[in-house]
């Protein structure tokens, strides 16, 4: 069925490198997104029955790429009907995972998808014989790896999203790499870096994390995708500090999804082309929350490290100047010892949850005080929050200035100062948006998965106006030749 409205259509290529069992999944993702001005909501999940998931498979591991013979442009499009702007992927793979124990399961995919932000007409069909039925047994996932590496797992929740045979609505792919406007790169970076940055002598002097990088782009820059933009169109997932550090600037063209900008060069990495993505949080979310204002008997809490180095120094002065308060819990902890457990209830009986600068701007305690419905303070000047343009944290947190936070007396007063009227109201948004924060298989609508799309969906405009300035010139001569 013909496609219609107007598209950006950018050939799809990238490198997947599935870490934890070390198999490589090479596999391409194109994305067409919608617009920032649609609003949050998704199509509810009956628009993608079985039947009629908007998706193509094949068995065939081939795909037809934007040579100079088959490449269409945005005149060829023009004279079509136009439509609402859909966000479209194409994911090409060929490799192995496997999902826990039991058989292999064998990737040999060429999907299609679309993205749409508004109850879509599906113009593809998908063959019901490369799907599993209600009644059909789906092998499950792949399990990523536990403790604290989970906080920075992103690009796997991603992964599987765009993997799903029934998307929610926020990420589909599609079938045409020319029809796509954004290359997705499910490289797992921080799980990289987590497993393998060291080296291992007396064998090997690079660490296999500085080795798949390399060996990343030399494959994503040696592509003709990446060759025709230089690499705007792409999207890379690094959202541990550390990782990607040996190949970010050969990648710094692309969309990065990060944690924040602590460890990155402006010149690498900024809010005007870059994602900010929540972590994974590891306290438990309190359902069914009902503990208001006299419910919840702790002022204040903090539980984590204290000594941390770079901006998380006030972390120590802050310690000294409020551990001796009366309803304030300001404590070490770590994951040891069940510390995600303690941390949830502590954070389950507090009304305020301190989010403090450490070793880097943000922090996975923020989430985990989001999720437990603690209103957060947060004491970092330098920090960004994850859909900041399209969500106020001031609604749902209190910001104070690094400077103000050590003056004698001046949090405390703060604190105190909050009335339960504007407590139980910043506590009742916390309950609203807490759904933004949760990452999930399937995802749900607007959950944290969602919103990274549509995040994503916002950089589209300005990868546009990048990509159509550079090729001015080259369009020209093409009219000439």
């Amino acid at each position: 069925m013909a496609l219609r409205g107007r598209t950006l259509l950018l050939p799809l290529a990238a490198a997947t490198v599935l870490v934890a069992s070390t198999i490589f999944l090479f596999a391409a993702v194109g994305v067409h997104w919608r617009p920032a001005d649609t609003g949050l909501p998704v199509p509810p999940d009956a628009a993608f029955s079985t039947g009629a998931v908007p998706a193509t498979l094949s068995a065939s591991s081939n795909s037809t790429t934007g040579g100079a013979g088959v490449q269409r442009t945005l005149l060829s499009r023009r004279e079509r009907p136009p439509r609402r702007p859909r966000l479209r992927f194409r994911l090409r793979g060929r490799g192995e995972m496997r999902p826990g124990r039991g058989r292999r399961q064998d990737l040999h995919v060429r999907h299609a998808a679309r993205v749409p932000l508004r109850p879509p007409r599906l113009v593809a069909a998908v063959p019901r014989r490369r799907l599993a039925g209600p009644h059909q047994r789906r092998p499950p996932p792949p399990r990523y790896p536990g403790g604290l590496n989970q906080q920075h797992s992103v690009e796997y929740w991603l992964t599987l999203d765009l993997l799903s045979p029934s998307p929610c609505g926020a990420a589909v792919r599609v079938a045409d790499a020319r029809d796509a406007d954004l290359v997705f790169v499910p490289f797992f970076a921080s799980l990289s870096y987590n497993r393998h940055s060291r080296p291992v002598p007396p064998e090997k002097k690079v660490s296999v994390d500085k080795a798949l990088q390399e060996k990343l782009v030399g494959y994503l820059t040696a592509r003709p995708e990446w060759k025709r933009f230089g690499g705007a169109d792409h999207v890379i997932v690094a959202h541990h500090p550390n990782s990607l550090l040996h190949a970010r600037a050969a990648l710094a063209p692309a969309v990065f999804v990060l944690s924040d900008f602590g460890r990155y060069h402006p010149r690498v990495a900024s809010l005007e082309k870059d994602v900010v993505a929540p972590y994974k949080h590891m306290a438990k979310t309190f359902v069914n929350d009902s503990a208001g204002f006299d419910d919840r008997p702790m002022l204040l809490y903090f539980r984590g490290a204290i000594q941390r180095k770079e901006g998380g120094s006030i972390r120590q002065e802050l310690y000294y100047m409020l551990k001796d308060e009366n309803d304030v819990y300001f404590s070490f902890g770590s994951v040891q010892d069940h510390g995600a457990s303690k941390a949830s209830q502590g954070m389950h009986s507090s009304k305020f949850c301190l989010n403090i600068a450490g070793d880097t701007p943000s922090s996975n305690r923020l989430f985990d005080a989001i999720v437990s419905h603690c209103v957060p303070v947060i004491i970092s000047d330098d920090i960004e929050l994850p859909y900041e343009d399209v969500l106020d944290y001031s609604k749902f947190s209190i910001f104070v200035r690094s400077s103000d936070a050590v003056k004698k007396g001046y949090l405390m007063r703060l604190i105190s100062g909050v009335s339960k009227e504007k407590w139980t109201e910043m506590w009742k948004r916390l309950k609203e948006v807490d759904k933004h924060f949760e990452y999930q298989y399937p995802s749900q609508k607007d959950d944290a998965v969602q919103m990274i799309w549509q995040a994503l969906a916002r950089r589209v405009p300005a990868i546009r106006l990048k990509v159509h300035r550079s090729s001015r010139f080259s369009r020209s001569q093409r009219v000439q030749g």
